[in-house]
């Protein structure tokens, strides 16, 4: 009765954590790609506000009631022009528009620029992001003999125990494919095949991504428990198991049997396994398979970056204008410095109200005139 089965696998080392970068997603698309974009933005906001300066139709009356006004507005200044292109190319909109049929025709181009560009950024990191993850050169046997057969002398080595059980599987194997590694480790000679499983395991990590060991499955479990720069690829190629050897008709066989099928049955067996194979949590190898959905602080980080950033230029700007407001406030309203930054610190301090009232100083001049 078998107590653990097992079969021939393939030892190779296991492939190296990909670089991260914290402004990964600018990757996608090259550094001159990005200094293209930026140019076509800036070319395409200039662009738009001198049409809209040249074309009539873009001049508009600010009061519709008012059949002759005095003079006409045009909503296409140049910050409205930036904000409009990057409304855009961002797939957020904006609420200017553009009038006249030139300035349409120039923002239904850039619409489709930007609707081009954002796609393919998209797709372009959705690969980027896929071909990124942590993957073996080889996923099975036939991976390693078309990486690693003969003629192939710059690619995968791979060998076995001399005069060994896995030795013997290929030799003797009636597969083609078998064969024809067999016939390849031979033709190498000692250049592939070691002595002993640790001379084996240690040329693995030795010429990482370069050598693969053919050994048993339950000896490679026991290593990568061990050893976390080593893993298992593909399937067995062989199926056997353990068992306790006794002579022919001997009295304790049937019993010895039943015990064995009890204690797997029980999962004694898978306890004791686990028991001598396994290893403490503190020595446990990091689980490096991710979810390919999956994205680490480390690759987006940097949009967080430019986030923050972001906010403290736009907090900056707002202090500037704010200290800009508390000059013109001082001077309309004949105030000190102080008393002004005071008056305006308090109400923005209230954090309540969406109107805010105006302080009118009567004309010193008004008030004689009243009095005479």
């Amino acid at each position: 009765m078998p107590f653990m089965n097992l079969g021939i696998s393939i030892l190779f080392s296991k492939p190296e954590d990909p670089q991260t970068n914290l402004f990964s997603f600018t990757q996608p698309l090259s550094f001159q790609v990005w200094i293209f974009t930026a140019t076509a933005y800036l070319g395409l906001s200039l662009v738009l506000f001198f049409l809209a300066r040249i074309t009539p139709n873009e001049w508009q009356n600010p009061h519709p009631c008012n059949p002759h006004p005095e003079e006409l507005e045009n909503s296409l200044s140049l910050l409205n022009c930036l904000w409009f292109s990057m409304g855009s190319i961002l797939c957020q909109g904006s609420d200017i528009l553009p009038r006249a049929f030139p300035t349409r025709l120039c923002a239904a181009m850039w619409w489709f620029f930007a609707l081009i560009m954002t796609q393919s950024y998209t797709a372009n990191w959705t690969a980027f992001l896929t071909s990124n993850r942590m993957e073996t050169p080889i996923k099975n046997v036939e991976d390693l003999d078309k990486k690693g057969g003969l003629g192939n002398d710059d690619g995968i080595k791979y060998g076995c125990v001399t005069d060994q059980s896995t030795a013997s599987f290929f030799q003797n194997s009636d597969v083609n494919l078998y064969q024809k590694m067999w016939s390849a480790m031979e033709s190498y000679g000692d250049s592939v095949m070691v002595s002993d499983n640790k001379q084996g395991v240690d040329r693995v990590k030795k010429e990482r991504n370069h050598y693969a060991f053919f050994m048993e499955s339950s000896s490679i479990e026991y290593e990568v428990q061990r050893n976390c720069d080593l893993t298992e690829v593909g399937y067995w190629l062989d199926n056997k198991a353990y068992g306790i050897a006794m002579p022919f008709n001997a009295p304790h066989r049937t019993a010895v049997n039943l015990a064995v099928l009890k204690l797997s049955e029980s999962g004694a067996l898978m306890a004791l396994k686990n028991k001598w194979w396994s290893v403490s949590d503190d020595k446990k190898c990091k689980d490096s398979k991710k979810d390919t959905a999956e994205l680490d602080v480390n690759e987006v980080g940097g949009m967080f970056v430019i986030l923050i950033l972001g906010c403290l230029i736009a907090f900056l700007f707002s202090i500037l204008e704010f200290l800009w407001n508390i000059r013109k406030v001082a001077v309309e309203e004949k105030l000190t410095l102080l008393e002004a930054f005071m008056v305006e610190l308090k109400f923005v301090l209230k954090c309540h109200g969406t109107s805010k009232p105006v302080r009118h100083v009567e004309d010193s001049s008004s008030d004689v005139s009243k009095k005479l």
